[in-house]
C-alpha cells in the first residue's frame, strides 16, 4: 500500500516501544531487555534507534518491516521507489556520501522522501504484547494503547522511591515494601523514643542514644548507666581518677575519688601554704603590671602629640597631591591641543611643500621657454627672416601643452590611485577621514554623498562601489547615515551573468575592543533596474537609507580620529569563471 503526505493524527503521535513477533523466538527469549539505555523510572517509548522491538500478538507482515534495520517501522518514511524506512534509518542513508537505497540500489533525494501516515496508522493498530510479560503481566493491546497501559502496569519494574533504597520492585509491591520490607523506612528507637531509620539504629544506639544503657568506663560497681547521665556519674565513681582541686597551685596529688576525701583532710596546711605562696607571686605580678601601666600613661602625652603632627602632614600632603593633579591634567590638555596644532601645521607644512615643488617645475618650464624664444629672436636678426610666431603665441602654445600634460598627469594619477586601492576579492573597506567637515559639507547641501573606489568580484569580475550619505537620504535624512551599494560598467561585462544576483553585506566597522561592526544584507532584486547590466558608468544606487541613526553612529566607538570605516561585502562563492 503506498503512503500519502498526509498529517498523522494527533492521538497517533505517542511514543512507544514494539518488539517481534512471539513466534519467531522462544519465550526464554522474549523476555530480555528491550535497550540498555531505558530508564526504570521514566521509560523511554520511542527506540533510540532503528524500529519498534516489542513482540507482535501476530507474525509482522513484510510491508511493516524497515528494509534496513529490518524491525518493525518507527516513523515510516516512503522513499521515491516504493520502499518503507523507520525515520532514524532513512537519516543514516542520507548521511552517506552517495545516498543509494539498500534495496534496489536507487538513488535516495531528501526532498522526495515523504512521511508514511497510513502505513504509521496501520502499525499502531497492531496488537502487542505488555513489555512487562517477563515479570508477570499477560496483557495484550494495540501499539497505540501500550503507552497508557504502562503508566499503570502493576508488573512494571521500578526502584523503592527512597533515595537511599538501590531494591528494585514492582509497581504492585511498592506499598507493602515501603511499610515493611525496606531498610530505610522509619523506626522509633526503644529507648529515646526518637525517629530514625531502620539501617541506622544500631549505629544511633551505639553512638547517639542518650537513653541507651552503657557500662562504666572505669569498672564501678554499678552495672550500666544511661549514657545522658555518664558525665555526672564520672564525679562520683569511686574508681574515677582525678586531681587534686589544689592542683593550680602545684599540689601534685592524683587517685581515686575516694582518697581524694582523706588526701584533703590530711594536706589542709600544706594546701594553705601554697595557696599563700600563689597569692604572693600574684600580688608581685600586679605590682609589675602597675608600674609598667604607669610609665606607659607617662608617654601618652607625647603619642598624642606625634599622632597630631602626622595628621596634619597628611592634610597637607593630601593638599599638595590635588594640586599636582591639578597642574598634571591642565598640562595633558596643554599637550593635547599642541599635538592638535602640530598636525595641522604637518599639514599645511606638507601642502607648501608641494606648492614649491609645483612653482620651481613651472619656473624650470618658463626658463626653458625664455630661452628657446632667445635662440629663436637671435636667428631671426642673424637670417633677417621674418619670426614666423610672436612670443605670445608661443608661450600660449606651451601653456596649452603644459595644461593637456597636467591634466593627463592627474588622470594617470587617479588610475594609479584606483589600482593601488581596488580590491578584487567581493571585499571592500573603505576609510573615510575628516568625518566632521564631510558630514558639515552634507548637511549644508554642499557635498550630499560620496562615492567609494571601484572594488571587482574578480580581475574579469563586476565592478561595483559603495555610496554613502553622511546626514541621511530620503527616509533617513538628518536621522540616519544612508548607505547604498552601486553596480558600475565595467570593460567585461559581456562575458558576465546578468541580471546581478550575488548575496551584498553592508558594515561599519566599530573601532573599539568589543568589534560589534553593524552589518545589514540583502539578495539583489532580479527586477530592479539597480542590477541590470549598466547602460552608463554606473546603475542607481540601492541600499538601506536608516542604516544607523546619527547619534548611535557619534557616540559609540564608530569614529575614531575623526574617521570612519566601511565595509562591503559581495558573496563570491557561487560565482563561475567568466
Amino acid at each position: 500500500m503506498s503512503g500519502r503526505n498526509v498529517e498523522v493524527p494527533q492521538e497517533l503521535q505517542i511514543p512507544v516501544q514494539q518488539r517481534s513477533s512471539p513466534s519467531q523466538p522462544s519465550l526464554p527469549s522474549r523476555i530480555t531487555p528491550l535497550w540498555p539505555d531505558q530508564s526504570l523510572s521514566s521509560p523511554s517509548f520511542l527506540p533510540p534507534h532503528g524500529g519498534f522491538r516489542d513482540y507482535f500478538v501476530l507474525p509482522l507482515e513484510p510491508k511493516y518491516c524497515c528494509e534496513s534495520c529490518h524491525l518493525a517501522l518507527c516513523n515510516p518514511k516512503q522513499t521515491e521507489c516504493g520502499h518503507r524506512f523507520c525515520e532514524s534509518c532513512v537519516r543514516d542513508l542520507l548521511r552517506e556520501a552517495t545516498p543509494t537505497c539498500p534495496v534496489d540500489g536507487g538513488p535516495l533525494f531528501e526532498d522526495k522522501i515523504f512521511k508514511d501516515v497510513c502505513c504509521g496508522r496501520e502499525i499502531m493498530g497492531l496488537r502487542v504484547f505488555c513489555r512487562n510479560e517477563r515479570n508477570g503481566c499477560k496483557e495484550q493491546m494495540t501499539l497505540q494503547q501500550l503507552l497508557e497501559h504502562l503508566q499503570d502496569c502493576p508488573y512494571y519494574e521500578l526502584p523503592c522511591p527512597r533515595a537511599e533504597c538501590k531494591e528494585k520492585l514492582l509497581r504492585k509491591d511498592v506499598p507493602d515494601h515501603l511499610a515493611k520490607r525496606c531498610k530505610y523506612r522509619d523506626t522509633i528507637c526503644p529507648h529515646c523514643k526518637k525517629t530514625v531509620l531502620l539501617a541506622d539504629l544500631k549505629k544511633h544506639e551505639e553512638t547517639v542514644c542518650p537513653a541507651f544503657p552503657v557500662s562504666c568506663p572505669n569498672k564501678c560497681s554499678y552495672p550500666s548507666v544511661l549514657r545522658s547521665e555518664l558525665t555526672s556519674h564520672q564525679h562520683e565513681c569511686p574508681n574515677a581518677q582525678v586531681n587534686c582541686m589544689f592542683s593550680r597551685y602545684g599540689c601534685s596529688f592524683k587517685g581515686l575519688n575516694q582518697e581524694l576525701k582523706l588526701h584533703e583532710a590530711t594536706c589542709m596546711a600544706e594546701h594553705l601554704r601554697l595557696m599563700l605562696a600563689g597569692n604572693f607571686t600574684l600580688e608581685k605580678k600586679m605590682e609589675d603590671i602597675k608600674s609598667e601601666l604607669h610609665e606607659r600613661y607617662l608617654v601618652l602625652p607625647s603619642l598624642n602629640s606625634r599622632v597630631t603632627e602626622i595628621e596634619n602632614r597628611y592634610e597637607e600632603l593630601r593638599d599638595k597631591t590635588k594640586q599636582m593633579e591639578q597642574k598634571i591634567s591642565n598640562i595633558q590638555k596643554l599637550l593635547s591641543s599642541h599635538s592638535e596644532k602640530m598636525r595641522e601645521m604637518d599639514a599645511e607644512l606638507r601642502l607648501l611643500r608641494q606648492t614649491k615643488d609645483e612653482v620651481d617645475a613651472l619656473k624650470n618650464t618658463v626658463e626653458t621657454i625664455r630661452n628657446r624664444v632667445a635662440v629663436l629672436e637671435g636667428g631671426s636678426r642673424g637670417n633677417f627672416a621674418p619670426v614666423p610666431h610672436t612670443l605670445e603665441s608661443l608661450v600660449s602654445r606651451h601653456d596649452d601643452m603644459l595644461s593637456v600634460h597636467e591634466i593627463r598627469l592627474a588622470d594617470m594619477d587617479l588610475r594609479f590611485q584606483v589600482l593601488e586601492t581596488a580590491s578584487y576579492n567581493g571585499t571592500l573597506i573603505w576609510k573615510i577621514r575628516d568625518y566632521k567637515r564631510r558630514k558639515q559639507e552634507a548637511v549644508a547641501g554642499k557635498t550630499l554623498s560620496l562615492y567609494s573606489q571601484p572594488f571587482y568580484t574578480g580581475y574579469f569580475g563586476y565592478k561595483m562601489c559603495a555610496r554613502v550619505y553622511l546626514n541621511g537620504d530620503g527616509m533617513g535624512k538628518g536621522t540616519h547615515l544612508s548607505l547604498f551599494f552601486v553596480v558600475m560598467r565595467g570593460e567585461y561585462d559581456a562575458l558576465l551573468t546578468w541580471p546581478f544576483k550575488q548575496k551584498v553585506t553592508l558594515m561599519l566597522m566599530d573601532q573599539g575592543p568589543t568589534r560589534k561592526h553593524l552589518c545589514d544584507a540583502f539578495k539583489p532584486d532580479p527586477n530592479s533596474s539597480s542590477f541590470k547590466r549598466p547602460v552608463g558608468d554606473m546603475n542607481i544606487a540601492s541600499g538601506c537609507p536608516l542604516f544607523v541613526s546619527q547619534p548611535v553612529l557619534e557616540n559609540g566607538s564608530y569614529i575614531k580620529d575623526d574617521t570612519i570605516f566601511i565595509k562591503v561585502v559581495v558573496d563570491t562563492s557561487d560565482l563561475p569563471d567568466p
